[in-house]
């Protein structure tokens, strides 16, 4: 059973940053392919980051040079920072941890944490 809790949500204005921190309570934190989605209202969620237990990384178009995805396995911790900020990058971020055992696979959400944008 893997547990993710996110933080480091806020408000911020346009041009600002802000890092979010998405903490695992497993212990083969290492195995799983993380990442970050994020929903705003009235949008589908959609994928904002991913990086794999060998740290490739893939980013949304979207978000290209100015988020970075990085993950601290001793930490069992996956970030997320995010540089100037957009008004259209207003949502609540989600933490996924993924990942294939044989056929199966899991997957494992956290609860979300809001990044409101002012212009």
């Amino acid at each position: 059973q893997v547990q993710l809790v996110e933080s480091g949500g806020g408000s911020v204005q346009a041009g600002g940053s802000l890092r979010l921190s998405c903490v695992s309570s497993g212990n083969i934190f290492s195995v799983y392919t993380m990442g970050w989605f994020r929903q705003a209202p009235a949008k589908q969620r959609e994928m904002v980051a991913a990086i794999s237990s060998g740290g490739s990384t893939n980013y949304a178009d979207s978000v290209k040079g100015r988020f970075t995805i990085s993950r601290d396995n001793a930490k069992n911790t996956v970030y997320l920072q995010l540089t100037n900020l957009k008004p259209e990058d207003a949502a609540v971020y989600y933490c996924r941890a993924d990942r294939w055992s044989g056929s199966i696979r899991w997957e494992y959400w956290g609860q979300g944490t809001q990044v409101t944008v002012s212009s």
